[in-house]
């Protein structure tokens, strides 16, 4: 039970920056370069380990639904 609230938490984390970063008035490319950095960051304090692949296609996502 406590896996699935983190879960949450950290999805709810990884979505909200990401809404932030794209709703910031810049270049596309600047502004997924941003969300990129942000969740690879992120991965990388929390010692969760994905293949660039996996990333992008979490970016991909994450941008999809914020927009």
């Amino acid at each position: 039970m406590k896996l699935n609230y983190l879960g949450a938490f950290i999805g709810g984390a990884i979505v909200g920056a990401a809404a932030g970063i794209l709703l910031a008035p810049e270049k596309g490319k600047d502004t997924r370069a941003k969300i990129s950095n942000t969740v690879n960051g992120f991965l990388s304090k929390h010692n969760i380990k994905m293949n660039r692949k996996d990333v992008g296609d979490l970016v991909d996502d994450l941008e999809d639904a914020t927009v």
